[in-house]
């Protein structure tokens, strides 16, 4: 039966077999007790018997320290536990996943480091209440009636003496324990001690840290394999952008992405077409990570096959629009913009829900913009796009395409400080009349925008730049 701290004369136990273990948590016996803290009331003053009980519990602490193999280790202690109390089961048993599974072993043991066969039956009163109160029991059956008063399953297995105490580092007593340390024996002269009590809190106290170690451990090795994973999946989308061309009549170009995070939602392309003409596609799917870009290189690589067989921007784009509407998650979708450049300056422009474009002419030093076309593509299945009117570009005309991260770029403390479209035409203005190249002016709206970011990118950020120049015919 239990036994509660005297109070005074009291010597009594307590009639309640699962009543609380006085104030420290723990049962103590008057015949066994011996008066010091909690921490070391499994010192006993016999040389012989301390010495054993400090080196079960040192290398129980060697064995935390030093192990990364949680199965082996716990079972390990668990194999202590059922030696130093001298029990003849011992049971690690977890806090299970919901109210029909309340708790679940996770090791069981016996004498002589075997595994217990067959179906495990416990005393799941006594760990439930400690797993609830956080509070060690200690008991031993005198009869049926405490047998029953246990639990169905200790008078079903004549079980005379249990203990049971929760994994929960001392230090964290705001935290619910992750379950339980358990040994039971239904040997008739086996009684456990307070002694054996203490030292049996201490391995448990042990097994959290173990529990926590490998957790920790666990959740290192897990961050590793996903940054890698990361770094893989943008290796993969880097090596997917296409190469700058510097061969084509009539035009330079140059491109620039920086994503947000590992990977991007993203993207640009160059397609190269018949009679020299060149398609320049920009993308923003929304969000990003991994999974925009998922949706960036299946948008790419239906754009590149569509654009194998049809010449037609507007069907080229709806067929895209259809495809996406199929495959994307509702949520998602994604933003283009498509320009087909000729070499005599004609370009054929396609809008789809993107950020408006902006043409600088050299002639007059105003600035343009290209209208949308049709709404974002995933988001309506059967839309029909149309194109831009064609318009035509002189010498030193500049069409800049970018992200909407290119302008919402800002201090991290003024958030309503953005870039913005002025700050880009700005840029643009100032780099096209003087007659930059497309590299110049492109990598300076990026250094722009970085410099008030303090070079954070909140999102995405895409810029394509091409520039008219000398040279062509249709």
């Amino acid at each position: 039966m239990f036994f509660r701290r005297k109070k005074k004369k009291d010597t009594d136990a307590t009639s309640d077999p699962l009543a609380s273990l006085g104030d420290s948590g723990q049962a103590e016996d008057p015949a066994s007790a011996t008066g010091g803290p909690p921490s070391t009331q499994f010192l006993t003053g016999e040389t012989n018997t301390d010495g054993r009980t400090v080196q079960v519990l040192l290398e129980a602490i060697a064995r935390v320290s030093g192990s990364t193999d949680l199965t082996s280790l716990l079972t390990d202690i668990v194999d202590r536990s059922i030696e130093i109390t001298g029990a003849e089961r011992g049971l690690l048993v977890l806090r299970g996943d919901s109210d029909d599974q309340p708790m679940k072993v996770h090791v069981a043991r016996k004498r002589g480091k075997k595994p217990v066969a067959g179906e495990i039956r416990f005393s799941t009163s006594v760990a439930g209440k400690v797993l609830n109160e956080k509070e060690p029991i200690r008991a031993t059956v005198h009869s049926e009636m405490e047998a029953l008063e246990l639990g169905r399953s200790v008078y079903d297995l004549k079980l005379r003496a249990v203990m049971c105490v929760p994994l929960a580092p001392e230090e964290e007593n705001s935290k619910p324990p992750t379950g339980v340390l358990y040994v039971d024996s239904r040997a008739a002269t086996r009684t456990f001690q307070q002694r054996d009590l203490a030292l049996f809190a201490a391995l448990a106290q042990h097994i959290s840290i173990a529990m926590e170690n490998a957790r920790l451990h666990i959740d290192s090795l897990e961050k590793v394999k996903l940054e890698q994973s990361l770094e893989l999946a943008s290796a993969i989308q880097r090596d997917l952008m296409p190469a700058i061309p510097t061969d084509v009549d009539g035009w330079e170009i140059h491109g620039w992405y920086g994503p947000a995070e590992g990977t991007a939602g993203d993207f640009y392309d160059f397609i190269k077409q018949d009679r020299g003409r060149i398609a320049l596609v920009v993308g923003d799917v929304t969000g990003h990570g991994i999974g925009p870009a998922l949706i960036t290189a299946t948008a790419q690589a239906s754009l590149r096959a569509y654009m194998k067989l049809i010449d037609d921007p507007g069907k080229v784009i709806s067929l895209l629009n259809n495809d996406l509407c199929e495959r994307v998650e509702d949520g998602r979708f994604l933003t283009i913009f498509f320009a087909m450049l000729a070499p005599d300056g004609a370009v054929h422009a396609l809008n789809g829900g993107h950020s408006l474009p902006f043409i600088y002419r050299k002639g007059s030093g105003e600035i343009e913009t290209i209208g949308i076309g049709g709404p974002a593509l995933g988001m309506i299945p059967d839309e029909e796009y149309q194109p831009h009117e064609p318009f035509t570009t002189s010498e030193g005309d500049v069409l800049v395409v970018y992200t909407d991260g290119l302008i919402e770029a800002r201090p991290a403390d003024e958030p309503e400080n953005l870039f913005g479209e002025e700050g880009l035409k700005k840029v643009l203005v100032e780099k096209a009349a003087i007659g930059s190249d497309a590299k110049t002016i492109c990598l300076s709206l990026v250094e722009a925008a970085m410099n008030l970011s303090g070079g954070v990118r909140e999102d995405d950020i895409t810029v394509v730049v091409a520039r008219r120049i000398t040279g062509g015919s249709a």
